[in-house]
């Protein structure tokens, strides 16, 4: 069939013959227009998403529209109609993760004190894409809630990813570890001289994260805060020590005898309290300590 046959017939059977100027991305952004302008509270009609696609450079219309829901549909996207009157309206339903779960995430973020508030932001800003954009717009008044203490490190999320990476490479790192001055300044500890760790894991501990790493200086695992950890780097040329002090470690039970990560020797003691802080220190302490109650 030559090419004027196929646009006769094309006309006759009321096919358009002039495509969109980004006719093949069509699919995308029919993805794009449900995931981010529909939930269960906003739906657009067919009228709608036809408007949307025009103002993309994608030409449809009523039939071709409605096969490719159905395409959508196979690839798994809960594409729900509702009918209002002689009006049919279309939304995305159920997603990866839900509203609630989205702000579980927010807030996590936001409470992290290694985050800092640039990086928190970003973070937050990129959580929104999993919702419509109105449910975004309730993550961020979610944010303004939250006033945080946020660390001033600006580069601890590249230091976790520096150290993770170590582990799983099996190599040493090395680092500058620093303190607070009078001045709230980070000052170098050891006058500057830089530590040489066997990184094993990373703990979460009161709202900081700390690797856990040997130290063959000492011969012991020490713990250290991550955001206090500055110029981070492997060390290629090495193999972590420590193997057989880390197997015999029991983590759990380190991270119970730390107050606020801070070491010291280890004592048993008895604490006296009033009765009404029982759930308190059942809530530090758990339920094994022997609770005994007091006359007064």
């Amino acid at each position: 069939m030559i090419m004027g046959e196929k646009v006769d017939r094309d006309l006759k059977e009321g096919i358009s013959v002039t495509k969109g100027t980004n006719q093949k991305l069509k699919m995308l952004y029919l993805k794009q227009i449900f995931e981010e302008e529909t939930d269960d509270q906003h739906s657009l009609t067919l009228q709608n998403i036809t408007e949307r696609l025009n103002s993309l450079g994608v030409n449809a219309d009523r039939k071709t529209l409605y096969q490719d829901f159905k395409e959508l549909k196979r690839y798994g996207m809960d594409i729900i109609a509702m009918q209002e009157g002689r009006t049919w309206n279309y939304h995305l339903g159920s997603r990866d993760f839900e509203l609630p779960e989205v702000k579980l995430l927010v807030d996590s973020v936001q409470a992290s004190k290694f985050i800092n508030e640039h990086k928190s932001d970003t973070l937050i800003r990129k959580l929104e894409k999993l919702v419509s954009h109105y449910e975004g717009q309730e993550l961020q008044r979610q944010v303004y809630i939250f006033g945080r203490i946020k660390t001033s490190n600006k580069r601890t999320y590249l230091t976790i990813d520096t150290i993770f990476k170590a582990i799983n490479e099996n190599y040493q790192i090395q680092f500058h570890y620093c303190k607070w001055n009078i001045h709230k300044e980070l000052e170098k500890r050891r006058d500057g001289s830089s530590y040489t760790v066997s990184p094993w894991c990373l703990v979460w501990d009161n709202e900081n994260y700390y690797l856990l790493g040997y130290d063959a200086l000492d011969k012991k695992l020490k713990h250290y805060r991550v955001d206090k950890m500055q110029n981070v780097h492997q060390l290629p040329d090495t193999t972590r020590e420590g193997a057989e002090e880390y197997a015999n470690f029991d983590v759990n039970a380190y991270m119970q005898q730390m107050f606020g990560m801070f070491n010291g020797p280890l004592k048993r003691v008895t604490l006296q309290c009033e009765n009404r802080f029982a759930g308190a220190m059942i809530d530090r302490f758990g339920t094994a300590p022997i609770l005994t109650p007091c006359a007064d």
